[in-house]
């Protein structure tokens, strides 16, 4: 990896904050967008722009195949069985809320049971909420122990007959950690539940192989990895997709339309209503393109390194309280420095130019599980350095002594 090249691509790296250049480690909650994302944006809206699927004129063709192409690229990256089986949304919430209120409201009945963690993201936390409250069901929590892992006997204990979904997370947004989603979906399927998988946090740092997993749906943000804002995708088993019967209705996801009654196009059609955002797609398929072009084992090995010499460093500081403490773990730190509070760190750290995420992470459940309030998170990305990391650690010091 030629990390010069690679940043040499991301034109927000030579910002300047307070006279200093930018130093990036939110990336768990949006990464930066590189060159060849950004030219395909702009060469669609230059060049191609034009309202897909049955036109007939050629810039709709053009701009179709290319909406098209990105949903194969998407299917490849992942391993998808078919590109059928990918339907864009807008990011992993909407994709979780697909499968909520489609899927979920199929098959979910009073007294019946879906299971979540507590180290999810919010937004793989409510939309059971709002759906368990619509059916009389009951929404059951696997326990986290004290470093950050699932309590991989709770969720055994919590698996019954009754359970009809199991949502979980690939990777903690909070604390980095990386669940046996593999184990998850088999526990689940032994009880004949369907297996969610939240991918946001996993599809920028490792390769994903939805066979491999075994889950029947896998959502994730593209702005996650180094996409627009605004794509996403869920992937589902085309046997599950095609039992679903549409979440939104209007253009685009009709077969034939009539007074008397509207048939549904197939999927993944299906579930695309309205004029979808074609060009956040292409975007997509763009950034993905861009990490196959560098090859997801060489990001995950720079990025182990980084995250090593970021762990070693903080402990090398000294009254630091690592919140998660995985052996699997990957792409964020979770942290406080002695008793200060986690918004006073990242407000110094701002004013050296240094960009972390404070506050409870939109996972407030997992703050109250840890006995917090919130925490200072730095995330990682391709573009990240070494030394990058050793001015990141320089600031916490600083940090630290003036909060003593």
């Amino acid at each position: 990896m030629n990390i010069d090249n690679i940043r040499s691509l991301f034109p927000i790296l030579d910002e300047t904050v307070y006279g200093k250049q930018l130093v990036y480690f939110d990336n768990a909650a949006t990464t930066q967008k590189p060159t060849p994302v950004l030219d395909a944006i702009r060469d669609v809206y230059e060049h191609k722009n034009a309202n897909i699927h049955r036109g007939v004129h050629h810039l709709s063709n053009v701009c179709t195949d290319l909406y098209e192409h990105a949903r194969t690229v998407v299917a490849r990256h992942i391993n998808a069985y078919s590109d059928k089986e990918v339907v864009f949304t807008r990011n992993t919430t909407e994709a979780i809320n697909l499968v909520a209120n489609t899927l979920g409201n199929q098959i979910v009945m009073p007294g019946d049971e879906v299971i979540v963690s507590e180290l999810e993201h919010h937004s793989n936390i409510v939309p059971w909420q709002l759906l368990c409250a619509r059916k009389n069901a009951t929404l059951k929590v696997v326990h986290v122990n004290d470093d950050g892992t699932l309590d991989m006997d709770s969720l055994k204990d919590l698996l019954s007959p009754k359970t009809k979904i199991v949502s979980i997370a690939h990777v903690s947004n909070v604390m980095g950690t990386v669940n046996d989603v593999k184990q998850i979906c088999f526990l689940a399927h032994s009880v004949g539940a369907i297996a969610v998988i939240d991918g946001a946090q996993s599809i920028p740092h490792h390769a994903i192989d939805v066979q491999a997993i075994g889950c029947d749906f896998f959502a994730f943000s593209g702005h996650k990895v180094y996409g627009p804002l605004g794509s996403g995708a869920l992937w589902g088993k085309y046997d599950n997709l095609s039992q679903m019967q549409p979440w939104m209705g209007g253009g685009e996801m009709i077969d034939k339309v009539s007074f008397s009654g509207t048939t549904f196009a197939e999927p993944p059609l299906r579930f695309e209503a309205g004029t979808p955002d074609y060009v956040a797609a292409i975007g997509l398929a763009s950034a993905i393109e861009f990490v196959d072009s560098i090859g997801i084992e060489e990001i995950e090995r720079h990025e182990a390194r980084l995250l090593q010499h970021l762990i070693c460093g903080l402990k090398s500081i000294g009254d630091i309280r690592f919140i998660g403490n995985a052996k699997e773990h990957s792409g964020a730190v979770s942290f406080l420095v002695g008793n200060a509070h986690p918004y006073d760190v990242g407000m110094i750290l701002d004013k050296m130019s240094i960009a972390v995420r404070t506050g409870h992470h939109c996972a407030q459940p997992l703050m109250e599980r840890m006995g917090i309030v919130g925490t200072v998170r730095a995330s990682l990305a391709v573009y990240n350095t070494l030394e990058e990391v050793d001015l990141l650690l320089i600031a916490v010091e600083k940090a630290k002594m003036m909060l003593r």
